[in-house]
């Protein structure tokens, strides 16, 4: 297969790797996950990966007893946690992985630095970006977002439940229409739920396109890092 990008940023809920009752990790969503990492990875894309922490955390502030400050910093920690057990999978497979948060803890991963980042893309590691942003109120979109303009990543591959962009939940409505392409513009005015619009205008200012499709669907993540056509492309 020959591929479009030469550095990517994959960004993957933790649902995508969730169990089916969104608790803990499904080693085979994981393991089905990383062989195509690794592929991509053996042909010479440079690749940094955000992962989120649906499976651990959904946001528990809504309950009322905590302040959305501490349930923020608990989805960041939670994030680590997959992001270890990614790059365990990734390393099993003889592929040299490194996990940076943007919380320091340097008994278990590197803090994020934005030039050492860089330099382990080049040498052909992967990177894993954990506890988004360090910082409550921002979503891992805009960590996915501002970690790929900062590596200077073509695109940003976002692996989503659904195989792109729709004007209404098609999970709701059978007429819901599928686009091939929209702008960032579009996707903010019509509130599609691509990213939140944080990340939305980091990506239109920077003029890095984003790429919608299904992670479910065979090969995906190699499909759309090829430029085929299988989901919903953001851009100008």
């Amino acid at each position: 297969m020959k591929y479009k990008y030469k550095r990517i940023l994959v960004k993957l809920s933790g649902e995508a790797i969730g169990e089916k009752d969104g608790r803990g990790i499904d080693k085979e969503k994981l393991e089905k996950v990383v062989d195509q990492i690794v592929d991509l990875s053996k042909s010479g894309i440079e690749i940094a990966i955000v992962i989120g922490a649906g499976n651990f955390w959904r946001g528990k502030y809504g309950e009322g007893y905590m302040e959305r400050s501490t349930a923020d910093y608990m989805g960041m920690l939670a994030t680590t946690l997959n992001a270890l057990a990614l790059q365990e999978m990734l390393e099993s497979k003889n592929i040299p992985t490194r996990v940076m948060t943007a919380i320091e803890m340097k008994q278990v991963a590197e803090p994020y630095i934005r030039r050492k980042a860089v330099r382990h893309l080049e040498k052909g590691r992967i990177v894993i970006f954990a506890c988004g942003l360090g910082n409550p109120y921002f979503t891992t979109d805009s960590a996915a977002a501002l970690r790929a303009v900062e590596m200077g990543a073509e695109v940003i591959l976002l692996a989503k439940n659904v195989d792109g962009v729709y004007n209404k939940d098609p999970k709701k409505y059978n007429d819901a229409k599928k686009y091939d392409k929209i702008t960032y513009m579009q996707s903010i005015s019509e509130k599609l739920a691509v990213m939140d619009t944080t990340a939305l205008t980091l990506c239109m200012e920077n003029k890095l396109p984003i790429f919608v499709f299904a992670l479910n669907e065979e090969n995906s993540i190699k499909r759309a890092a090829s430029g085929e056509k299988i989901g919903t492309i953001v851009e100008d």
